[in-house]
Formats: structure tokens, C-alpha cells, sequence
């Protein structure tokens, strides 16, 4: 692989698919059927906020609730079937590439979204570069596999030429013309959706794609699963295939964003106590937008942590060297040694805390107000933190080196519920 973003030998490989979308005369609002990506819901509330706004809302396909895995997997299938037969959801006429355009206040995002070639990170075409648990690539599996279809795009992210040709520049002409779609969700984005249907179009973003490498900003399980399960399939197929949306960050900048940890059984006062002179502990005075921001000022300096939960904010910062030369891994390069998801997990929760990285224990929050409002109102402890930089991720992806998971949360997300895919229709 080289180092000015291409993958030597191959690269993106997008085709076509005929969308299946939500039937506007048939639901509420296209705002209320869509949801933000199944790992962001805040569970119970986001999720019953979901549920309530629309029966026909996505999130009753991407987190089913029943008794068992068995029974959501079976019943995400039966409200898919059902929506399509009643005309809910409904398949477009003809196969197509989506230009999808998100804008609130200052920012804007757009891409286009398509079914892209799967490849082994080994081929250096989608680059990974957080870690993946195995009990939730095969709980994403086996829901995909029972509906037979894509429910949520994944967010890529290529470094292009900004828009003088390719890719980028078809978008910049399609977004001129009437959308398939336009709606506002209650967070205030505007969202719009065409179809790229024309032959010349879609072969010079197909065109640009194929000399370009892409990280995987969000969704490596999802992208995990996609392998997993075109490893299930004998022969060449629908499954070779994944529903991504890919975004030339050079003409638009992703944001990166922290992803904070609720440890379900632990207080503070007992995280604090086991510290045992290993962190240095500073108290910070809210509100929570102020104690970030102190955070931010500590995590420039080295690694720093803000805790919460019992209705005050500790900042933990300068951990003991011994500490992290016992607990972190010395095969790995410096920078991922020093990352603060690699020092959370190595040092705290596994070598101070002693806590297994599983959903009992662990809950992975994006919001920083949520995570702090569940862990006061069940005695547990929120550990918010400071993001990284963008190119450090790309950095160690491009070495081969994956992050803990959950080190970054990306975007702007795509909404999910605006196209899906499914694996039985074109």
C-alpha cells in the first residue's frame, strides 16, 4: 500500500442497488421512521421514544424487542415482509447509486451511498481501525440473515480530490436537481436523497472510487458482519456486497467525536478508592460543558478521564508509569500506547477496576449528558472522555493497527430507515 491514500493493486469496487424506501403516503413523516444507527439508541428511553413515535419507525427492524435473540430476529423478518406487502416499504423501479446530503447550521455532509465490494482489511482497500467483540458481530449476523436485507448504511470515509472531478463532482451536479426525498429529524438535520440512475454518471463515480481506499469511520461490525457472512455463502452473490455511505473527506471533513463508558456496577466512590494513588484525582466544578472543557485542556497534556455519576465531575490524569508499563502492551507502536481508549482499558478497567468488557458491565454512550444523567440515576460511573485526532486513527489503520473498539465515533451519522437494501430484491 502507499501512503497517498490508494491501495495498490485494487480499490473501491461500488455498484448499484434498488433501494427499498418508505412509502411517504404511508407513514406519519419520513422524520419519524427514521433513527439515529442501532449502537447510538440510548437504551430504554431513546429506544421507546422511537418506538412511539411511528409504528412503522426503523427501530422496531434494527433492535426488535422479544424474549429471545431468536424471536427479535424472527419478528425484525415478519414487520420487514409485513411493511413490504402492506406497502410501507417499497423497492424503487430501477437500480441506482444514492447521493445523500446531510446540513445543520455550519456543517454539511454529503456522499453516496451504494453496495460496495467487501474485501479482508489484508487487502488494504476498507480499512478498519477499532476492534470488534465476537458476541455482537453474530448478533448483527443473525438479524441480517433473518431479514435478508442491509437495514443501515455504514459510514466510510476516502480522501479524494475535493471535488474537481469524479465522484465528488457528480454529487456537486446532482444535489442541483429535485431530490427523492426531504425531511427534518427532531435533532434540527435536514436531510436529502436522490437517485443517480444515468449510466455516464454512475460510471465516473464508479470510475473515481475504484483507485481509492477508505477507512471505516462507523460501523465495524456491521462491516465485520458483512464478511462474516459473505464467508457463509458457497458462491458469488448478493452477500459479496455491503450498504455503505462513502464521503470524500477532503471536500467534507468528518467530525470525530469521543464515545464515553457507563460501568453498570461500579460507583464512583469505589472506582476512586481503587485508584489507590495511581491516577492523580482533581474535583471539577460543573456544569458538564465546563468540565469538558477542562478535560480537554488535561488531555492535551497526556491522558485524562472526567468521572461522574454521584452529582460531582473528578478529573483522573497522570497515571503511574509502572502502572501502564505492567498493564499496556509493548508490542504495539507508541501511538497506540499512548491512546487514551488503550490506557481506559488496560490500566483502569482491566488491571485497577477488573472489569470484563461485556453489556452487563459495560454500556458505550455517545452523548455525554446521557451518560452522565443514567450513571447518577443508577448509582453507577460514567468515565467521559477527550476524541482523537483523525489522522491518527488513519495513521495506525494504515499500519494495520486497530484501536479499542469503540475509540471514536465519526460523523455526521447516516440516519438510518432513508434506504435500505435488501438481499432479495435486484
Amino acid at each position: 500500500m502507499n501512503t497517498t491514500g490508494h491501495a495498490v493493486g485494487r480499490g473501491l469496487r461500488l455498484i448499484p442497488f434498488r433501494g427499498l424506501r418508505y412509502v411517504p403516503e404511508r407513514v406519519g413523516s419520513l422524520a419519524a421512521v427514521t433513527s439515529p444507527p442501532y449502537d447510538v439508541v440510548v437504551r430504554p428511553d431513546g429506544l421507546h421514544h422511537l418506538e412511539s413515535s411511528d409504528p412503522h419507525n426503523i427501530v422496531r427492524l434494527i433492535l426488535p424487542q422479544a424474549g429471545t435473540a431468536t424471536e427479535r430476529n424472527r419478528q425484525a423478518a415478519d414487520t420487514l415482509n409485513r411493511w413490504l406487502a402492506e406497502g410501507v416499504l417499497a423497492p424503487d423501479p430501477v437500480p441506482a447509486l444514492y447521493v445523500y446530503e446531510q446540513r445543520t447550521g455550519d456543517t454539511l455532509q454529503r456522499g453516496v451511498i451504494g453496495a460496495l465490494a467487501l474485501s479482508p482489511a489484508s487487502e488494504g482497500v476498507v480499512l478498519p481501525h477499532e476492534d470488534v467483540m465476537a458476541d455482537v458481530v453474530a448478533d448483527r449476523a443473525d438479524l441480517m440473515r433473518a431479514a435478508g436485507a442491509h437495514l443501515e448504511p455504514l459510514l466510510l470515509s476516502y480522501a479524494g480530490d475535493g471535488g474537481r472531478n469524479g465522484a465528488t463532482a457528480v454529487i456537486e451536479r446532482v444535489v442541483e436537481r429535485l431530490p427523492l426525498l426531504t425531511t427534518t429529524t427532531e435533532d434540527g438535520v435536514g436531510h436529502r436523497l436522490w437517485a443517480v440512475t444515468d449510466p455516464t454518471e454512475r460510471a465516473e463515480i464508479q470510475s473515481d472510487l475504484s483507485h481509492r481506499q477508505a477507512l471505516i469511520a462507523d460501523g465495524h461490525h456491521r462491516w465485520a458482519t458483512y464478511l462474516r457472512l459473505q464467508e457463509e455463502e458457497t458462491r458469488p452473490g448478493p452477500w459479496d456486497f455491503g450498504l455503505v455511505l462513502l464521503v470524500d473527506t477532503a471536500r467534507y471533513p468528518l467530525q470525530v467525536r469521543a464515545i464515553h463508558r457507563l460501568l453498570h456496577r461500579l460507583p464512583v466512590s469505589r472506582a476512586l478508592s481503587a485508584l489507590d494513588g495511581r491516577f492523580r484525582v482533581r474535583s471539577v466544578e460543573g456544569p458538564l460543558p465546563r468540565a469538558l472543557d477542562v478535560l480537554a485542556e488535561a488531555s492535551a497534556e497526556g491522558n485524562a478521564f472526567l468521572l461522574a455519576g454521584d452529582g460531582r465531575f473528578r478529573l483522573i490524569d497522570r497515571p503511574d508509569d509502572d502502572l501502564l508499563s505492567r498493564t499496556v502492551r509493548s508490542d504495539r507502536p507508541d501511538v497506540w500506547r499512548g491512546l487514551d481508549a488503550t490506557v481506559l482499558h488496560s490500566a483502569l478497567l482491566d488491571g485497577l477496576w477488573e472489569i470484563p468488557d461485556a453489556p452487563e458491565h459495560i454500556a458505550y454512550i455517545h452523548d455525554a449528558s446521557a451518560a452522565v444523567e443514567q450513571a447518577e440515576r443508577h448509582g453507577a460511573t460514567a468515565v467521559l472522555m477527550h476524541p482523537v485526532r483523525e489522522d491518527v486513527v488513519r495513521d495506525l489503520a494504515r499500519q494495520g493497527v486497530t484501536m479499542p473498539r469503540k475509540s471514536t465515533s465519526f460523523g455526521p451519522k447516516p440516519a438510518t430507515g432513508l434506504v435500505l437494501r435488501s438481499l432479495d430484491i435486484g
